[in-house]
């Protein structure tokens, strides 16, 4: 048992948005559960409908996926394909400690959840951040705990300043550390130690790119929702989400006419909806300035404002990712062989490629043995949360097997 004595000072520090000190002091009593309990797949059924039901939350598309992704039928569909069939008993590892990115609203919500559903009792330091999404989903589940006393020991969100103590403490009792956030943030907790035989998952800096087969593109309908589409990818967050294509890779044979076509839609999107600051267009200018003075060949369109960037860069390389801006700052380069994209690939940094077209087109590419690529997913769906994540499998490192014999 944590000395709540020697340890009421540090949990004095800390908010506590769902659970409490009391609770953190009971943590080693808190038995682990088999993955996809019934408990917790009806518990976050309720949470669901808690948001759905939240006139408040409807307004937050990040809010409403996210209930949709934890109903029941949702949930039941990631046990069937996930569920390990192996002969062996699998157990949540214990207590999860989860530090969420500063800059993505809900990321905390799906961490929680890959560490509830897969047994575990949870400590989530949310974002420092305010944000009104934290505030709707810590809300929902305050109510439906309420209802379901049974999953108190399990869910403690916390908010703290950059205090190593508290980090320190929370680390101690963790039996798998989870860090989002990036290599600062990595860095940092780890000169926070781990128990001996507990595990770490880490979410580093990644970068995500685009692949728009213009024939394809031409070919769609609804263009608009396209747009809709790829916004929700870039601008909804700021392009700060590691998911969020920052360099666009034009195939097929109508490039100029789907660039114009794609932008003038896209560009009529961000005026109607987007809240630009000057202190984004002057950030914007330097860092093409200095893409300028590396890349000669580099060029950037033209615009009518600065909404929208657009830097045509004449090769692929990964120092390319060390000059990358947000809100609405893309790299755009025109490919005849899929090939191109080695070197930008085959930077660990490289997570999710976004598409249009024939996913089929990136297998070469994964073929010559590149060291990045985790995610192949349609345009609209780059934010779209699955246990299968980063190149981890989530419920392999945050379960035990227990061997039966």
């Amino acid at each position: 048992m944590i000395h709540m004595l020697q340890n009421s000072d540090l949990l004095s520090r800390v908010s506590f948005l769902v659970g409490s000190a009391e609770s953190v002091e009971r943590l080693d009593e808190t038995p682990a559960r088999i993955p996809f309990c019934d408990e917790i797949v009806e518990f976050l059924n309720e949470v669901s409908r808690e948001l759905m039901n939240n006139r408040a939350a409807r307004a937050y598309s990040d809010v409403v996926t996210f209930a949709f992704w934890i109903r029941k039928a949702s949930v039941l569909k990631l046990k069937e394909r996930l569920e390990k069939k192996d002969g062996y008993i699998h157990m949540g590892k214990g207590v999860v400690f989860h530090i969420a990115p500063s800059n993505v609203p809900v990321n905390f919500a799906y961490s929680l959840v890959a560490g509830l559903l897969n047994g575990n009792a949870n400590i989530v330091r949310v974002p420092s951040k305010e944000f009104e999404q934290v505030d709707i989903i810590a809300s929902a589940f305050i109510s439906v705990i309420n209802r379901f006393d049974g999953e108190k020991q399990y869910i403690q969100l916390v908010r703290y300043g950059r205090d190593k103590d508290i980090n320190d403490l929370f680390s101690s009792i963790a039996d798998v550390r989870v860090i989002w956030g990036g290599d600062q943030t990595i860095s940092e907790l780890r000169k926070s130690p781990l128990p001996p035989r507990s595990g770490e998952i880490t979410f580093a800096d990644r970068y995500s790119i685009a692949l728009i087969d213009s024939d394809a593109y031409l070919a769609m309908k609804d263009k608009k929702r396209v747009a809709e589409d790829f916004y929700n990818d870039t601008f909804f967050t700021d392009q700060n989400a590691c998911t969020s294509p920052r360099v666009i890779i034009w195939t097929g044979n109508h490039k100029e006419e789907a660039k114009r076509v794609f932008w003038e839609e896209e560009h009529a999107l961000v005026e109607k909806k987007y809240t630009f600051q000057p202190i984004q267009a002057v950030n914007k200018y330097t860092t093409s300035c200095l893409v300028a003075c590396t890349d000669a060949g580099a060029k950037i369109e033209k615009r009518t404002d600065n909404l929208i960037i657009r830097v045509n860069v004449s090769e692929l390389n990964s120092w390319l990712m060390d000059y990358r801006d947000n809100s609405g700052y893309f790299y755009e380069y025109d490919c005849t062989d899929i090939s191109e994209l080695k070197l930008l690939c085959d930077d660990k940094r490289c997570q999710t490629i976004a598409y249009i077209g024939d996913n089929k087109a990136v297998v070469p590419l994964l073929q010559m043995g590149v060291k990045g690529i985790d995610r192949v997913v349609p345009i609209g769906r780059t934010m779209d949360f699955d246990l299968i994540w980063d190149g981890y499998n989530l419920p392999a490192l945050l379960t035990r097997m227990i061997v039966m014999e």
